[in-house]
């Protein structure tokens, strides 16, 4: 099986005044296509540092990292902006919106960051619309939808661009009970469908819906 994901020896540090803190502890973590893993730990436990790493938002100090086989730990700042784009789509707690932009347009914008016309970029989503049951709402605002529904409208622009993996923070902390589990299930089918989904979380209930959890503590794995 292709590893999407290869960490080796991963540590990261923060200074604080004169002092350093070790936020990740020699992190080595395969991540193989096609599987849907979380990564569960308590507030302050590094998976945000973690997260952040993974999703090429931040650098390790020392240590490899490898996404769908290119070299993030070598990349340079314009290369990695690139591999944010194509290789990641991300679902964050809040949706991250853009709040005077409809449901179309906050859907395509990463495929006209690609430079796509707007043409193209609407085409080329109209599947990823459909398959989230979205097509009534694309003129709408998010102001003018529930959570739960603006959650989708963020993982339709996750997956718009086919990523190599969707990478999920939190994704139903603001969201009510059912809309929660409206959204993890969402994340089984796309699962089922073959996409490799990694989903941070600090609630156990969360990460039992993956299948593989690992825990992070103290900027360490566990199984």
């Amino acid at each position: 099986m292709k590893k999407i994901i290869e960490m080796q020896e991963i540590n990261k540090f923060y200074s604080i005044g004169e002092a350093k803190l070790h936020a990740l502890k020699n992190i080595s973590l395969e991540v193989e296509e096609g599987e849907f893993l979380a990564i569960l730990g308590p507030s302050g436990s590094g998976k945000s540092t973690l997260m952040n790493l993974i999703g090429c938002m931040d650098r390790p100090d020392s240590g490899n990292y490898f996404l769908d086989g290119i070299a993030v730990h070598e990349a340079k700042e314009k290369q990695l902006t690139r591999i944010r784009n194509e290789k990641i789509g991300f679902v964050f707690q809040r949706y991250h919106l853009i709040p005077t932009y409809n449901v179309l347009q906050n859907i395509v914008m990463p495929l006209l960051l690609r430079g796509m016309s707007l043409q193209e970029a609407q085409e080329a989503s109209r599947d990823t619309i459909q398959m989230l049951g979205l097509e009534e709402r694309i003129q709408h605002k998010p102001g003018e939808l529930s959570g739960g529904q603006q959650q989708r409208v963020a993982i339709a622009r996750a997956l718009v661009g086919e990523p190599s993996i969707l990478l999920a923070d939190e994704p139903t902390g603001a969201l009510d009970q059912n809309s929660g589990k409206e959204v993890l299930k969402l994340f089984h089918r796309l699962n089922e469908m073959g996409n490799t989904i990694v989903m941070i979380t600090h609630d156990l209930q969360v990460a039992e819906n993956a299948n593989r959890i690992i825990r992070i503590v103290d900027g360490e794995l566990s199984v």
